[in-house]
């Protein structure tokens, strides 16, 4: 906390001259305000963009279609109108409040307005594949998080087994399929109103009043702090209003679904504003856990938001924010989904262990939602942090210092074995961890054809033990370990809670300077250069010590329980810099066709293992702590389209190799948690993306995005064995021409929303009804290609019918799953390499009912 403090107190002193020049200012005007209706009936406007014409400050209307501006320019000035369905309007404002009507349109489709660039402009005009998702629809579809948020955006990719182990994809890349490791960065940019969150549970939480949803495709390390060699979420939170308003929301569902969601928003002072907000989310569990009798993988959810923005003057904007999720669930349970054999003796496969141990799986399929789980679970997450914002604008654009402080806390335990014998009792992988970012900004004009983006970032990790992470095994850990006929085997008590205590650290520096310049060489032609600098410094420690079982002083005892656990240690640091940059060619022939082409490098960082490494022949591999940095190469054509007023059409092609690959891998190991991690010499990710939508008449909206995506690694010649084929005579393998896990070849989304005026008792509205569908073809659930760990393709139906009044009142019915599909999300090898595999299980159909009031 400390370290923050100060980074306020330098910002301070940066800012300081430049808010005295500001306040030296004549003050023309503070705010305008106003309020967008319907010219014929009058009716509140909610969502609606309003733009000062030729500058890059806007506003979107609230709840009660109110909005407002804050400005120094001097009255009259233009301000640009557009909202789906209704006529753009340009209109000359001279007065400090203003309400402006607009036009039914059913030849129109308003642009959507993003802010990824550091800039607010139109989706279509810049030359980066974006996919937009507002909050009202996120809110609407009951995508409270990213996993429920995948389903509207096809290219995303989220799989989880817990909130540690999250792995965020786009387009395939990002992050290590399976179970994470902390040794290394992500690939995939997660940032919340410009402040990078570095740890993947951050993407487990619900959302907490989110105005936008902006996901980037593809490299964006010259726009962003944090180096993001796969593409980035961009998700800004509703800002604090000087206008007073409000939003309270209730919904209830099957399983016993409680979420409940408040935000209020005005003025302090003159200059001063707040908003709170709060959203909690409570549902009994999905799946039924026959050794305690009680429900399992339920959702205990709340997290607070505050903000105050401060307006010193016109040409100052600070705001400060903090924040609080916490979770803190019955646990994550998974039951066995099937059984692989193995290339191990017969008396080594899973059933022939099972039946010796005088145990039987109590369900056939995971999809009867039953567990059998001799370890009590759960998994508290808590994340949080403080950050300032400070925008000043200077000349033509304006300077942003963004500094932030986040904590994540993990407290779990697990049954790692997935069955109800007491072979892994413990699993529990406490941590804690703290970052401190800072990053400087300068975007906007620098002259008539030049603008751009410049800035430097710095972010600071500190990931550890709390204060030890804990592995420790059972009584029927011997049958499971057994790799010979001695009798030693069945020593009373040999690995009765033998287990490791592990306490590791590692402490991770990143500096950058980045820069995009966006050049129109005439009118329609544009050249848009970046340049990155990356330093990249990671120090580990790693210590584990055993414990418990036969305390004995026999080698050969000692040797069995060597097999299981050993003690281990290492400290490494590792360090890398480099530079990275694109180039973009971008056309706009006219406004309904802008076409781009795209060139990049880029790298994802220098990693370590963190979880302990593997041996061979009693050795340490310790040449494997470090893991080499990617070395990305991008290029990518697309066109973006209007061919009608009241429709867009958008192509992308999509090609990507990368060196030096980070992966995850599997060892028959059971102290190497989590496996480890390892480079392939090099993988390929190629693909088409289309994407629209289309408003028919003034009642109907459609959208529709389809993405073909082919990953595979180009060579790897030394990759672990799939499960079926541990224990053969080779541990590794060439997988060369082999697909990579997680990536459907087919992925696609298509859903559409109609709207019919009326009246619900005495109040005028609009009553809708809202469907989406998605789906994904097969893919792999492993590291190393298997012919088991396969996951079917399947689809998704989720649908919504209600009433928006125009007095601020919203209800409505919804459901998810709505042909209660079976399917899983990802299968997990156990430890051990014992044969059996768990299914990481999709949610049953569910449904409910939600009440809204916005004033």
């Amino acid at each position: 906390m400390k370290y923050f403090l100060a980074s306020i107190f330098l910002l301070g002193v940066v800012l300081a001259p430049l808010s005295t020049l500001a306040q030296n200012a004549p003050v023309i005007n503070a705010t305008v305000s106003g309020k967008i209706v319907d010219a014929r009936t009058k009716e509140a406007l909610i969502g609606a963009t309003v733009t000062i014409k030729g500058t890059t400050n806007g506003s979107t209307t609230d709840q009660n279609g109110q909005f407002n501006l804050v400005t120094g320019q001097k009255l009259p000035f233009t301000v640009t109108v557009s909202f789906v369905g209704y006529q753009t309007k340009d209109v000359v404002v001279s007065d400090n409040n203003v309400d402006i009507l607009l036009e039914e349109a059913a030849n129109q489709l308003a642009d959507v307005t993003i802010t990824s660039r550091r800039r607010q402009e139109s989706a279509q005009d810049v030359p980066i594949p974006i996919s937009i998702v507002s909050g009202n629809r996120a809110e609407d579809a009951g995508a409270f998080n990213v996993n429920r948020l995948k389903e509207l955006v096809p290219t995303v990719q989220l799989y989880a087994s817990n909130a540690r182990n999250t792995t965020l994809n786009i387009r395939g890349l990002g992050s290590t399929y399976g179970l994470t490791n902390d040794g290394i960065d992500p690939g995939v940019g997660f940032y919340v109103d410009g402040v990078y969150y570095a740890r993947p549970a951050a993407t487990a939480l619900d959302f907490v009043d989110i105005e936008q949803v902006e996901v980037l495709r593809g490299p964006q390390g010259t726009l962003f702090g944090k180096n993001t060699t796969a593409g980035a979420f961009n998700i800004t939170t509703r800002p604090a209003g000087f206008t007073p308003s409000g939003t309270f929301e209730l919904s209830y569902g099957n399983y016993g679904f409680i979420q409940a969601k408040g935000s209020l928003t005005g003025p302090l002072s003159r200059k001063l504003a707040a908003r709170v907000s709060f959203t909690g989310t409570q549902r009994n569990g999905t799946f039924f856990n026959v050794h305690t009798q009680l429900p399992i993988n339920d959702i205990n959810n709340i997290g607070v938001r505050g903000q105050l923005l401060y307006t010193p003057t016109d040409n100052v904007k600070i705001t400060l924010i903090g924040d609080v999720s916490d979770q803190k669930p019955t646990g994550y349970g998974w039951p066995v989904a099937g059984v692989v054999p193995t290339k191990r003796a017969a008396y080594r496969q899973f059933n022939a262990i099972i039946a010796d141990l005088n145990y039987k799986l109590p369900y056939a399929s995971a999809f009867e939602r039953i567990v059998d789980l001799d370890t009590p679970s759960k998994a508290d997450n808590q994340l949080g942090g403080v950050s300032l914002n400070a925008d000043v604008k200077l000349g033509g654009g304006t300077l942003t210092s963004t500094t932030a402080w986040r904590y994540w806390k993990w407290t779990p335990l697990n049954d790692r074995d997935y069955i109800g014998l007491p072979v892994f009792t413990v699993s529990a992988g406490n941590s804690v961890h703290d970052q401190w970012s800072q990053e400087v900004r300068y975007s906007g004009k620098l002259s008539s054809r030049l603008s751009g983006v410049v800035g430097v970032f710095g972010l600071w990790q500190d990931l550890q033990s709390d204060p030890v992470q804990t592995e420790e095994a059972g009584s029927a850990q011997w049958r499971f370990a057994q790799n010979s006929t001695s009798p030693l085997w069945k020593t009373p008590g040999l690995f009765d809670n033998f287990g490791i205590r592990t306490t590791n650290r590692i402490r991770s520096t990143s500096l950058a300077a980045f820069g995009q310049l966006d050049w129109a060489v005439t009118e329609r032609i544009h050249v848009l250069p970046g340049i990155r600098y990356n330093y990249d410094k990671k120090i580990a420690n790693y210590r584990r010590e055993t414990y418990g079982g036969l305390q004995t002083t026999d080698p050969a005892l000692l040797a069995l329980k060597n097999g299981v656990y050993t003690n281990q240690a290492f400290d490494t640091n590792v360090s890398e810099d480099n530079f990275s940059g694109q180039l973009t060619l971008q056309y706009r022939a006219s406004g309904a066709f802008n076409a781009f082409g795209t060139y990049s490098i880029s790298y994802k960082p220098v990693g370590v293992n963190i979880g302990g490494l593997p041996t061979a022949n009693g050795r340490v591999l310790l040449e494997l702590a470090r893991v080499k940095p990617e070395f990305v190469t991008h290029y990518e054509f697309g066109v973006k389209t209007k061919p009608s007023p009241i429709s867009v059409l958008n192509v992308v092609f999509h090609n990507t190799e990368i060196k030096d690959y980070q992966t995850q891998v599997q060892t028959p190991e059971p102290g190497v948690n989590r496996g480890y991690l390892a480079n392939a010499e090099k993988v390929r990710v190629m693909g088409v993306e289309v994407d629209g939508n289309i408003r028919v008449a003034n009642f109907l909206t459609l959208n529709a995005a389809v993405a073909y995506t082919d990953g595979k690694y180009v060579t790897f010649r030394n990759a672990p064995v799939p499960l079926e084929e541990t224990g053969g005579e080779q541990a590794f393998k060439d997988i060369s021409g082999g697909a990579l896990p997680g990536i459907s070849k087919w992925s696609g989304s298509v859903g559409g929303e109609a709207t019919a005026k009326g009246k619900l008792i005495s109040l005028k509205g609009n009553y809708f009804i809202g469907i989406d569908a998605f789906y994904r073809s097969s893919f792999s659930s492993s590291p190393s290609p298997s012919q088991y760990l396969n996951i079917e393709g399947y689809s998704l139906i989720n649908g919504r019918v209600g009433f928006r009044a125009s007095t601020g009142i919203t209800v409505f019915l919804w459901g998810r799953n709505l042909l209660n599909t079976d399917y899983y999300e990802q299968l997990l090898a156990a430890p051990g390499s014992a044969g059996h595999y768990a299914g990481i299980v999709g949610d049953p159909r569910t449904y409910g009912v939600t009440l809204r009031y916005a004033f």
